[in-house]
């Protein structure tokens, strides 16, 4: 039994070796995505509306929501649309890799809008379902909010919209997640 529980720990500490850390800057992602072998899986994880009124990065390869908005559900004591996780959400990104012929154990870098709210806890699920090297964008893609006036409130600090990387206000209709085509 005790050579069973130290073969195990050697081999999931050998795992974790190989897993790359967590976060990554949105600089490093870009640089990343940008060479030529690259076998890496960029992906948006905010819901479509969201980036729709905040804008966009073509060069993410999909837009999979971690939490989806439903707008058919209110939730009075918020003030809010009642939002879950998508329960399609590792499937998705398994089917995502498969799309770009990468395995299990290929890069994955998800991308939020503040690299807390989902962006993280939306590469931890991933790691816990067998993806050891999902990633996720430091400061997201609005970056964090000023906290002195007159700009006070204001995502205007890091993140790759404020890092000069490629964004647009207009959405890729074949990159982003549809329920009209599914």
């Amino acid at each position: 039994m005790k050579k069973l529980l130290l073969a195990t720990a050697l081999a999931c500490s050998g795992w974790l070796a190989h897993a790359v850390e967590m976060p990554i800057s949105a600089q490093e992602a870009l640089s990343k995505l940008q060479q030529a072998d690259s076998k890496v899986l960029f992906i948006d994880v905010r819901d479509p509306v969201e980036i729709m009124f905040v804008g966009f990065t073509d060069a993410v390869h999909a837009n999979i929501p971690f939490m989806l908005v439903d707008r058919t559900r209110w939730n009075a004591e918020k003030g809010v649309f009642v939002v879950e996780r998508n329960p399609g959400f590792v499937e998705q990104v398994r089917a995502a890799l498969r799309a770009r012929g990468l395995g299990d154990d290929a890069e994955i870098i998800t991308l939020c809008r503040s690299g807390s709210d989902r962006g993280e806890p939306s590469a931890k699920l991933l790691r816990e379902n067998g993806f050891p090297n999902a990633r996720f964008v430091v400061n997201g893609f609005q970056g964090d909010a000023r906290k002195e006036e007159p700009q006070k409130g204001m995502r205007t600090l890091n993140g790759w919209q404020n890092s000069g990387l490629p964004w647009s206000a207009k959405l890729n209709p074949a990159k982003i997640y549809r329920v009209d085509q599914k």
